[in-house]
C-alpha cells in the first residue's frame, strides 16, 4: 500500500488533508488508553469511561514534514493513531446517529514528550502540544470510502524496525461510541479532529523505554489512509 491510500479498493473519496497555519482545527481531542494493548503494557487499567484530553491547535502539522524536538526533550514519544474529522455539529447525540457527524478519516501522530507529560506534575496537555506533535494526514478519506475503520491495520516503524502492530479492532471505544460521549461534554463543530488513541508499542512501554532522537525516522501507517514518512530534526539548545 503506498499514500494514494487505496488500500485494496478501489477509487477512494479524499481530500488532501488541511496545511497547519491555514485550517488548523477549533478542537484536536484525543482519547487515552483506548487500547486494551496499550492500557496493558502501561500497567493500567482499562478505563470504564473514555480518558479525554486536548492538544494545542498550533501543534498542527502536516504528515510527512520534519518534526522539530522541543527544546530540551528527552523524551519525545511516538503514537499511531487513527483520527476522524467531523463533518456536521454534534451536540447529545446518540451512537446510532453519530457517524452522520463524521466527514472522514486520517493519520494523526500523536507525539508526546512523557517528562513533560508525566514527570512534570499537571495535565497532559503540556506533553502534547509542542509545535508539530499533531501530524496529520496525508489524506482525507471520506467515510464512505472508509467502511473498515473499525477493523484496520495499523503500524508505525522507527528506523525501519517495527514498533506498533496492531487493528483498530482492539480499540475499547470505537468511534460511534466516542462522538456520542464527546458530544455530552462539548459541542464538537465541523473540522474538528478526534484522534481515538494508540495501540501498544509506544517507546515509553519498552524494556528499557526507547526515545526519539535526532536523525531517527518515523513511517506509518493505516491500510485505507496510506502512510507517512518523518525525519526527526534537532531542536534549538536550551
Amino acid at each position: 500500500m503506498g499514500a494514494d491510500a487505496r488500500g485494496g479498493r478501489a477509487a477512494r473519496s479524499r481530500v488532501d488533508a488541511p496545511r497547519p497555519g491555514r485550517r488548523a482545527p477549533s478542537k484536536i481531542v484525543c482519547i487515552g488508553l483506548n487500547y486494551r494493548g496499550h492500557a496493558k503494557e502501561t500497567n493500567a487499567p482499562i478505563p470504564s469511561e473514555p480518558i479525554v484530553f486536548q492538544k494545542a491547535s498550533s501543534a498542527w502539522h502536516a504528515a510527512g514534514d520534519d518534526l522539530v524536538l522541543p527544546r530540551g526533550s528527552v523524551k519525545t514519544d511516538w503514537e499511531i493513531e487513527l483520527a476522524f474529522v467531523i463533518g456536521k455539529r454534534a451536540s447529545y447525540v446518540t451512537p446510532e446517529a453519530a457517524l452522520d457527524h463524521v466527514a472522514g478519516f486520517a493519520l494523526h501522530n500523536d507525539y508526546s514528550e512523557r517528562e513533560y507529560q508525566i514527570e512534570r506534575g499537571g495535565q497532559w496537555t503540556k506533553g502534547k502540544s509542542a509545535d508539530g506533535f499533531a501530524s496529520f494526514g496525508p489524506h482525507l478519506v471520506t467515510r464512505d470510502s472508509f467502511p473498515e475503520f473499525g477493523s484496520a491495520h495499523l503500524w508505525l516503524d522507527v528506523n525501519g524496525e517495527r514498533k506498533q502492530d496492531s487493528s483498530t479492532s482492539d480499540l475499547i471505544f470505537d468511534v460511534p461510541t466516542l462522538v456520542s460521549y464527546l458530544s455530552r461534554f462539548m459541542t464538537l463543530l465541523p473540522g474538528d479532529v478526534v484522534s481515538t488513541g494508540t495501540p501498544a508499542g509506544v517507546g515509553m512501554g519498552g524494556k528499557p523505554p526507547v526515545f526519539l532522537r535526532a536523525g531517527d525516522v518515523v513511517t506509518y501507517g493505516i491500510d485505507g489512509l496510506g502512510d507517512v514518512r518523518q525525519k526527526i530534526v534537532a531542536g534549538e539548545p536550551v
